[in-house]
């Protein structure tokens, strides 16, 4: 399916066709908007009861595409204390996409006032007063996984409710006498084998001119290693080693996954590795703090990294 859609175009960023992903959250991270529900302690039964100010917001979302007809609204997600959008601009605009946002922007935040202003017009009169965040997507195959985060959030945030002591950043986490921000199962650590993932440059480059041998042995062999009890340890940074974080996730083995960033306040694991850590069988770790600006992984970042699976392995 993705191959019907344009994608944002080189050069036209911001003016050109394009699809982006833009979150909208009131800082306080009061439950303004709705009320999540649980039937049966079911997350997958989970829905937000929309409050007053979450219809409103819906409400202005759609008609927001009157007044840019060159955008169209493919997904929308109303959180208790924040609205996912996934936005298509099907056409390039005389506006920047920057427009649209503030228009939305502008929009929640007059209807914030609007609703609290016969009651706290001190304490909620701004209660968007954050810059919205704005991601464009620019690769295949981002578009459907994107789609299906905004679908499952009001279940990944009951999931996250209901089990509660996965989702918490643990910090000081020390491992082989270095420290650790970590989310997930601490009792993986307890484990007694260990190995890493780690695909060799001159692996690929056999695979690439045809002799794939000593490629496809090897990741056979990490997820035999797996199913032996062998917990693998990795960053998981290239294709072939994604390819196997994708085996060990499908077959249900623990996993210690090294990320390249810290975790922030309200961290929650990405789409493919949730349901791994909801039912304990990943444990992610970072040496690094939190930044909002990084973009992407450095060479000296990954070679790091890799040596820290080494020396976890070698515990």
């Amino acid at each position: 399916m993705d191959n019907g859609w344009h994608w944002q175009e080189q050069g036209t960023a911001w003016k050109g066709v394009g699809i982006y992903h833009v979150t909208i959250v009131v800082p306080s991270r009061e439950p303004l908007l709705g009320t999540l529900i649980t039937p049966d302690n079911d997350p997958q039964k989970a829905y937000v009861k929309h409050s007053e100010i979450g219809t409103r917001l819906i409400k202005m979302l759609l008609e927001n595409q009157n007044y840019y007809p060159e955008v169209r609204v493919l997904q929308f997600c109303i959180m208790p204390d924040h609205l996912h959008a996934i936005l298509h601009v099907m056409r390039p605009m005389d506006k920047t996409f920057n427009t649209v946002v503030r228009s939305l922007w502008q929009g929640a935040k007059k209807i914030g006032r609007a609703s609290f202003s016969s009651i706290s017009p001190e304490s909620h009169s701004g209660i968007f007063t954050e810059h919205p965040f704005v991601r464009p997507m620019s690769c295949k195959g981002q578009l459907q996984s994107m789609i299906r985060y905004v679908q499952m959030n009001p279940q990944r945030l009951a999931t996250k409710r209901l089990k509660p002591g996965y989702f918490c950043v643990q910090n000081d986490v020390e491992i082989n006498g270095h420290s650790y921000a970590a989310v997930g199962n601490i009792a993986i650590l307890q484990a007694t084998h260990f190995a890493p993932v780690h695909v060799r440059h001159i692996m690929e480059e056999a695979a690439r001119i045809g002799d794939n041998k000593a490629l496809r042995e090897y990741k056979n062999g990490c997820i035999q290693a797996a199913r032996e009890g062998t917990v693998l340890v990795s960053p998981f940074i290239s294709e072939h080693e994604r390819a196997v974080l994708e085996f060990l996730i499908q077959e249900k083995h623990p996993i210690i996954y090294i990320a390249d960033n810290g975790f922030e306040k309200y961290y929650k694991p990405s789409a493919s590795l949730f349901d791994a850590v909801a039912n304990g069988r990943m444990l992610i770790i970072s040496p690094w703090p939190y930044d909002p600006k990084k973009k992407g992984v450095t060479r000296a970042e990954c070679i790091a990294m890799n040596n820290m699976a080494e020396e976890i392995c070698a515990k």
